[in-house]
């Protein structure tokens, strides 16, 4: 929004900002937040920065945790929840020293620049765009109890087929399990709700390319925006949530961009579209190859595929993300790639003609990841794909030209697979992260932090008993 702190003070000045909301970005991907007044903010604040403590953040040890977060102007917006007159700023994290800050190597937003950095340095590209499809439910009401003498999750959906209410008593009909892809009114009960999430994207300069309600029957939805520079568009992701979640609050509702929230219904998925472009030609095109595709592109997509198994691990990061990805509800499991073939974990949409737009999309990753490490990840594997000119078709990843949910266990035997549970997942990590490390990208500590945090994560839900052991084993 801003190119300099002039203009931004001008801006605070003639609109009346009251507060400045620095937005800092947590190992998991989730935003927290330090206020101040609007008149502190001065070059001493942009010099200096803001101190944190990181390892609150899920960063750096203790004993070598003192941060000090250093605003982006550029990243700046009216917050549209605040009460007070609030302008919202990103910004990056650095280390203090003892004459200059340095750059903290674990932070996202770092982790994400240094990536693009590396892409220019290969000579392949000078820029990676991206477009994220961001599927969610929206629910009436949402209970979470975990307790000694009570484990319980529920939710209510006005739309759903599963509530027992009469209609017209909730102004709806109701939808079938997985039948909601593209419903009209009346039944479509958040199509207002979903205009005004995307009106309000739109505000903040992020080009949303349409709306709809999704596959599934109790209120799962879908905005997807254009394609735009990878770093901006993680910090768009950012913004996207908080924007359908607050706006789902203003209107009585909660939002959830958690996998598998809704046993026996469709899963939320981000899928990343991408593409590359060298002094702002197309790298991707290839009028004669495979899907109009370059090689460099189906190198890029061996790549993404070579490490899909551990690039789950940062692209589907909580054990909800593996009750998603799961044959018969649109996800992918196996590993391949193919034309318009949605069973296909990297798939060629055959609608896109121009040359300038010639992408794939990586159909595994969910929201629950941190978008910048997401996304970095996604990159390098694909740029490693490049540099070692990764054949998918030579190591038997396709093109699989049909429906492989309907494939024999024969042969489904020797396709590989997408890990079935995060566990699984980070045991790939643990054995295939070179690529990630490439140009000191990712770092060897980050990854230690990033799977003893997973592990952490997975240790204390095991230790959960599950309602459907309850059910299976009580009599016993």
């Amino acid at each position: 929004m801003f190119k300099t702190l002039g203009a931004c003070q001008k801006y605070i000045r003639e609109n009346q900002i009251e507060v400045i909301d620095f937005k800092m970005v947590d190992i998991d991907g989730r935003w927290r937040h330090v206020a101040i007044p609007a008149e502190r903010l001065t070059e001493n604040t942009m010099k200096h920065g803001i101190g944190f403590d990181g390892s609150n953040y899920g960063f750096a040890p203790v004993e070598n945790s003192d941060m000090v977060y250093i605003p982006d102007l550029s990243t700046a917006f009216v917050d549209p929840y605040a009460r007070v007159k609030t302008l919202v700023i990103c910004g990056d994290a650095k280390l203090i020293g003892q004459k200059e800050n340095r750059d903290f190597d674990q932070y996202p937003r770092n982790v994400l620049r240094r990536a693009t950095e590396y892409l220019k340095e290969t000579g392949i590209a000078d820029e990676m765009l991206i477009g994220p499809e961001f599927e969610f439910y929206v629910f009436d009401n949402c209970e979470v109890n975990i307790s000694p003498n009570e484990i319980r999750y529920g939710f209510t959906s006005n739309e759903s087929q599963l509530e027992r209410y009469p209609f017209n008593e909730k102004s709806n009909y109701h939808i079938e399990n997985k039948a909601g892809y593209h419903v009209d009114l009346p039944a479509d009960s958040c199509n207002d709700l979903r205009s005004a999430m995307a009106l309000q994207i739109q505000k903040q300069d992020i080009r949303v390319k349409y709306h709809h309600h999704e596959v599934g029957g109790c209120g799962q939805q879908e905005i997807e925006v254009e394609l735009c520079e990878v770093n901006r568009m993680a910090d768009n992701t950012m913004a996207i949530k908080y924007i359908v979640k607050n706006e789902a609050i203003k209107d009585g509702k909660i939002a959830t961009f958690l996998p598998k929230p809704v046993y026996g219904e469709a899963g939320n998925g981000m899928h990343v579209h991408m593409l590359l472009r060298k002094d702002g030609q197309p790298v991707f095109y290839d009028e004669n190859g495979y899907g109009s595709l370059s090689k460099e592109a189906l190198w890029f997509i061996g790549g993404l595929l070579k490490h899909a198994r551990s690039l789950c691990a940062i692209t589907n990061p909580t054990t909800n993300s593996y009750r998603r990805l799961v044959p018969g509800f649109e996800a992918p499991v196996t590993i391949g790639y193919a034309m318009a073939n949605r069973s296909a974990v990297v798939r060629i949409p055959a609608y896109v003609k121009d040359p300038n737009e010639k992408r794939f999309e990586l159909r595994n990753p969910d929201a629950t990841c941190n978008p910048y490490y997401c996304y970095a990840a996604i990159l390098m594997a694909g740029l490693d794909g490049i540099e070692n000119r990764i054949d998918p078709q030579a190591h038997g990843w396709g093109p699989f030209d049909f429906n492989l949910y309907n494939l024999s266990d024969e042969e489904k035997s020797r396709i590989e697979s997408l890990p079935a549970s995060l566990n699984e997942a980070i045991d790939a990590l643990k054995k295939d992260h070179d690529y990630l490390l490439k140009g000191g990208v990712f770092t060897e500590r980050l990854l230690e932090i990033w799977i003893d945090r997973k592990l952490r994560q997975l240790s204390e839900i095991e230790k959960i008993p599950h309602p459907a052991e309850i059910a299976k084993y009580l009599d016993l």
